[in-house]
């Protein structure tokens, strides 16, 4: 039996909501919603009493998953590691499908992102890179080759 019956969103707690969700928007995808989330539910979910976050919801264009940004109000949020390699344990990188990645990488460089490694090409299937956006968010981007 499955639990799951489809694919949500992935959450990423922001200290900066508004450049990370001005970079994600950036990218392509849509703001969906935002608003400010406080009270026993959300002391209850995410264990921590008396917190209040403001959340910016994110939808692709195909109207597939989404993305949450989420800063928190109170308490004060507690640093992750913003230069975090590949191997650390963690949420490693939010995915995208981009039609020209060139193009994608160019746009995140003009804004002061950079490449974590470089351009790679798979099987002449794929090419990818990873770039490190706002807050050490690992960005990755694909391009379908053929």
């Amino acid at each position: 039996m499955s639990y799951i019956r489809r694919f949500d969103h992935v959450g990423i707690t922001v200290a900066d909501l508004d450049g990370v969700t001005a970079f994600f928007v950036g990218l392509g995808l849509e703001v969906e919603g935002r608003t400010f989330v406080e009270g026993e539910f959300l002391d209850t979910v995410c264990g921590i009493p008396g917190s209040r976050t403001e959340i910016v919801m994110l939808k692709s264009p195909d109207g597939g998953a989404r993305l949450e940004l989420a800063r928190f109000v109170r308490p004060d949020s507690v640093p992750g590691s913003p230069a975090a390699m590949a191997n650390e344990l963690g949420l490693r990188t939010v995915s995208f499908e981009v039609g020209d990645l060139r193009a994608a990488v160019g746009w995140a460089a003009s804004d002061g992102y950079g490449l974590v490694g470089g351009i790679g090409e798979y099987e002449g299937a794929w090419r990818m890179a990873y770039v490190r956006g706002p807050e050490g968010i690992v960005v990755s981007l694909a391009e379908r080759l053929g």
